[in-house]
Parts: C-alpha cells; sequence; structure tokens
C-alpha cells in the first residue's frame, strides 16, 4: 500500500493544478484602437474651364525668293544692306548691272522704230498714188486688184511698226531689268554675287525672304479639334488668337498670332490637320520706340497654345486622386472612405474634369493610399497656409 502513496500525491497534484487553473478567472482584455489611414485631402467645388490645346512649329518665312538674273552683264554696285542678315523695303536697289550693252539696244531698238514709220508713211503715200491711178481707169475701186492699190505692202509696214515697237518695249525691259530691286519688304538669307562679277541670263543672284509677317503651320489632331471651337475663317470679325512661346537669346518669350487659315488637308503621315497662324512685324523694325516684345526670328521654334472649349459644372480632380477604373476616394461625415465612381470628361498633364459623381464640397484623397478599402478609418495630415488646404 506505501508504495501507490507517491503515485496518488502526484496524481492529487495534478488534478489540483487542473482544478486551479479551471477556476481562474479570465484576464480583463483592453480594446486596441483602429489603425487609421493618413492621407492628404482637397476639397472641390464645381467650376468653369477653359480647355487650352498645344501645338509646336517652326516660323517660316511667308514669302522665300531665289533672285534670277534676267540679263546679262557685270555687277558694278551692291547695295550695302545686300549682305546677309541686312534688311530693305519694297523697291530698293539691290545692286546694278553694267547697263552699256542694253542701253546700245535701246537706241538701235529705238532707230528701227523710226525707220519703220517712215517706211509707213513712204508706204501710205504710195498706196494714195495707187489709188488715184486707178481711179484714173474709170473702174469702181472695189474691181481694183489688191496689189494695185498696194494693200499687201501697207500691211507689211504697219507690222514692221509692231515688230518695232515690241522690239522697243523689250529693250526697255532689259535696260530696267540691269538695275535688280527688292519686290517686298524683306531680309538677305544668301548672298552669291558681288561686284565685279560677270553674271549671264538665268545666274543666281542669292536668296531673300519677306518680312511683313511671317507663319507657323500648327498640326492638329483629331482629339485638339474635338477639344476646340469650330474655327471660322469666313466672318472678318472672328480672331482666332493664339500665344506663341520660345526662346530669343537663350531666354524665355512670348509672341501674339492670330490663326489665318487651315491647309484643309488631312496630313497622310501622322493624320494631323495644319492650321497656319500669321505675326505680323516680327523682327520689330521701323518701330519708334522700344518694343517689349523681342525679334521673333525665322527658324525659331515655337509653342502654341490655342484656346479650347469651355466646359461648365465640372470639378478639377488632381490626377493623384482618380483611382483605376475612374474611381475617386472621397471622406465622408465620419472620417471613413468612400469610393465614387465618377465621370471624366477631359484631361491635361495636372487634372481630370469631372462632371458626375462628386458632391459640392467633396473632400478628395489626393495622396497615394495603395489598395483602397471601402470604409477604412482615415486621418487627415495636410498642411495650411494662410487657412487654405494645399
Amino acid at each position: 500500500m506505501k508504495k501507490f502513496v507517491p503515485v496518488l500525491l502526484v496524481l492529487g497534484a495534478i488534478m489540483l493544478a487542473i482544478l486551479m487553473s479551471a477556476l481562474k478567472p479570465e484576464p480583463l482584455k483592453a480594446e486596441e484602437p483602429e489603425a487609421a489611414l493618413a492621407v492628404k485631402t482637397q476639397i472641390l467645388n464645381r467650376t468653369e474651364v477653359t480647355l487650352s490645346v498645344e501645338s509646336q512649329g517652326t516660323v517660316r518665312p511667308r514669302t522665300r525668293t531665289t533672285l534670277i538674273s534676267e540679263v546679262s552683264g557685270t555687277v558694278l554696285e551692291v547695295s550695302d544692306y545686300y549682305i546677309v542678315g541686312g534688311s530693305f523695303d519694297a523697291g530698293d536697289i539691290l545692286m546694278r548691272l553694267d547697263p552699256t550693252d542694253h542701253e546700245v539696244a535701246l537706241q538701235r531698238a529705238k532707230a528701227q522704230l523710226i525707220s519703220a514709220n517712215a517706211l509707213l508713211e513712204l508706204e501710205k503715200a504710195r498706196a494714195v498714188q495707187a489709188k488715184k491711178e486707178w481711179e484714173m481707169t474709170g473702174r469702181p475701186e472695189s474691181d481694183a486688184p489688191i496689189l494695185a492699190l498696194r494693200k499687201p505692202y501697207l500691211a507689211e509696214a504697219e507690222a514692221n511698226i509692231l515688230q518695232a515697237k515690241a522690239q522697243l518695249k523689250q529693250a526697255e525691259l532689259k535696260l530696267q531689268r540691269a538695275t535688280i530691286r527688292a519686290p517686298y519688304a524683306g531680309m538677305v538669307s544668301l548672298k552669291s554675287v558681288d561686284v565685279g562679277q560677270y553674271v549671264t541670263t538665268g545666274s543666281r543672284l542669292g536668296e531673300t525672304f519677306a518680312i511683313d509677317f511671317v507663319e507657323v503651320r500648327l498640326p492638329l489632331t483629331e482629339k485638339d479639334l474635338s477639344q476646340m471651337e469650330t474655327m471660322s475663317f469666313q466672318n472678318s470679325d472672328v480672331v482666332n488668337t493664339v500665344v506663341l512661346s520660345g526662346s530669343a537669346n537663350g531666354n524665355p518669350a512670348s509672341w501674339s498670332a492670330v490663326i489665318v487659315r487651315t491647309e484643309g488637308v488631312v496630313n497622310e503621315l501622322n493624320r494631323s490637320q495644319y492650321v497656319v497662324a500669321r505675326i505680323s512685324n516680327p523682327y520689330r523694325l521701323n518701330q519708334t520706340q522700344t518694343a517689349s516684345t523681342p525679334p521673333l526670328l525665322v527658324g525659331t521654334f515655337v509653342t502654341a497654345k490655342l484656346k479650347g472649349k469651355t466646359l461648365d459644372n465640372v470639378f478639377k480632380v488632381p490626377r493623384s486622386a482618380l483611382l483605376q477604373g475612374s474611381k475617386v476616394a472621397v471622406v465622408d461625415d465620419m472620417q471613413r472612405l468612400r469610393i465614387n465612381s465618377v465621370n471624366v470628361v477631359f484631361s491635361d498633364e495636372g487634372y481630370y474634369y469631372v462632371s458626375e459623381g462628386l458632391k459640392e464640397d467633396a473632400e478628395v484623397v489626393v495622396s497615394a493610399i495603395g489598395t483602397p478599402i471601402e470604409g477604412s478609418k482615415l486621418e487627415i495630415k495636410n498642411s495650411f497656409n494662410n487657412g487654405s488646404t494645399e
């Protein structure tokens, strides 16, 4: 019997431990606070937004001309402003060729005209005499042969007059063309001849371009055109203005231009349509005072901002706020996250423009939130500057 006493003591201790563990009161559990997601928000209201469309192009002269000599001769004189970069007005003399040969040709043409006039007068006198001689025959003039009245000779003399006048006019034109004048107000881009050089008919003298105004071809895609009002070029009262921006001598600059026409075709390579913007007096010449806008040089690459349609009653939603599937996270009155589906009518580099899916004074989450969970607790972490939410 004694040998079972230790076993009984061990079993009793185990039973006592089990009983004490079963009767032990459970510890009080403290409520764990619900984790809140820190976010940045922005309050949005409906507003009116005027869209803008961007395009790019290179400034080109409205007219570029290769000057070709129409006569031959030695270059006697070249204007001081007939140099690359030199500007001139319409009608200014650019260079003079040796006119001696053309002056001689003009004198010869005048002499031929005088001779032809003399021959015509002589033939007229002969015709009158022939008519009198025929009348002496007593027969009617209608029966007279044309040679008897010298009519062919008279017609030939009159034709010689016309030919002499044509030669005189041609000689005068050649003499005038020995002086090369500017066809328009412009600037020299290439000089090919100089004093003492002999040029023949068809020789290239240089290149010029007009500077009364320049043009920029601006490509517009189908999407760009859908965001713009239809341009009208029929009504002279309608002004389609555009702002061009670029660089002038290393500094940013802008110029005002006017859309004057559309080219009316779709480019087969880029499927774009082109509109043409015009800038008057781009080189700022002949101005009485210094202009604040720098000259716009031919060849400058510019970016154009064209006025687009006006959107009424839309919300400007920052791009960071739009979730996948055109959804937006908003904060409800209990500081919890709600996900709204929205209708995006337009977007640009900074914003999505929403017409439906948000209420006035909606507080939208604009910071990254990973995977949004409906009903999540939110903690607003905005910075305030002068009372406004950034």
